[in-house]
């Protein structure tokens, strides 16, 4: 078996696991529909994760990858951006 291969299941069972938990709280989306409704905790962590998400789409880390960090920080905003920066920028 090939090692992407191999890697393809577990990034997509983890994708669809976000996706079934992205309805437990507010995601970036939400949050960036009342943008200016949030207050400042809310725009601050808005233009984090759009400051990861653009980060992450410039680095080196293969397709796969892109696509489990973005959902993570889409799906969960807050944690998401946390976990990124202390863990994905390698």
């Amino acid at each position: 078996m090939n090692v992407r291969q191999h890697g393809l299941l577990p990034a997509s069972l983890f994708t669809l696991f976000a996706v079934l938990l992205s309805g437990c709280g507010p995601n970036l989306f939400d949050r960036a529909n009342n943008f200016w409704s949030a207050g400042c905790c809310g725009g601050l962590i808005v233009i984090l994760d759009v400051i990861a998400l653009i980060e992450l789409a410039g680095g080196p880390k293969s397709t796969g990858d892109k696509v489990i960090w973005a959902c993570i920080i889409i799906f969960f905003p807050v944690l998401g951006c946390i976990l990124y920066y202390f863990f994905g920028r390698s």
